[in-house]
């Protein structure tokens, strides 16, 4: 692949909350050697679920784009504050998962955009499940914002791909924004596709 955002190329992995991105984001960053993986839980907030393009854009596109370090500041959702900086270099892959990485603000950036090929109900109720009776009012806000910020600014259909999570690892198609072809499929034990 081509770099996408100055010298790194940058793979999206979209989808529903709780549909599985941070998972599979961790198993193919780990398939690919480390690389780094932002989660945009942290650069969202309470009061701006969708509302961090332009804090994203400063903080880690910009520099990036340069070929400089990003300097960002994880959001603390217990907290409800920006904890420490961290930097994040000009590495030759980033992976960046979350609801909204395939946002059309964040498509010109990407090398390619995945999508967790996991239904709304199920990836809610997994969510839901997670975080447990506490947070029920935080989910129905929630689904609230993600229906609204997708019925504005769909990423399944840009997808280059379609994960599904199966009993046995991850299968995966081509998406509408990407090439046709035949499925694949990886097991547990199975290493993922190379980027």
């Amino acid at each position: 692949m081509p770099p996408s955002l100055g010298p790194v190329r940058v793979i999206g992995i979209d989808g529903h909350a709780g549909s599985g991105k941070s998972t599979f984001a961790g198993r193919l960053a780990e398939a690919l050697g480390g690389v780094p993986v932002l989660h945009l839980d942290d650069v969202a907030t309470h009061e701006e679920l969708f509302g961090w393009t332009e804090r994203l854009r400063q903080q880690v596109l910009e520099p990036l784009s340069a070929g400089r370090a990003a300097h960002w500041a994880p959001y603390d959702w217990v907290e409800r504050r920006f904890g420490p900086a961290r930097v994040l270099e000009p590495v030759p892959l980033l992976l960046v998962e979350g609801v909204g990485a395939g946002r059309r603000a964040l498509r010109p950036h990407l090398a390619r955009l995945l999508w967790m090929e996991t239904p709304r109900a199920q990836s809610w109720g997994r969510g839901r499940d997670r975080d447990g009776r506490e947070l029920d009012a935080f989910w129905d806000g929630w689904e609230r914002a993600e229906l609204a910020h997708f019925a504005d600014d769909p990423s399944r259909p840009f997808a280059d791909t379609l994960v599904r999570q199966c009993s046995t690892g991850y299968e995966w198609t081509s998406g509408a924004g990407g090439t046709a072809g035949t499925a694949s499929s990886v097991t547990q034990g199975d290493e993922l596709p190379r980027a």
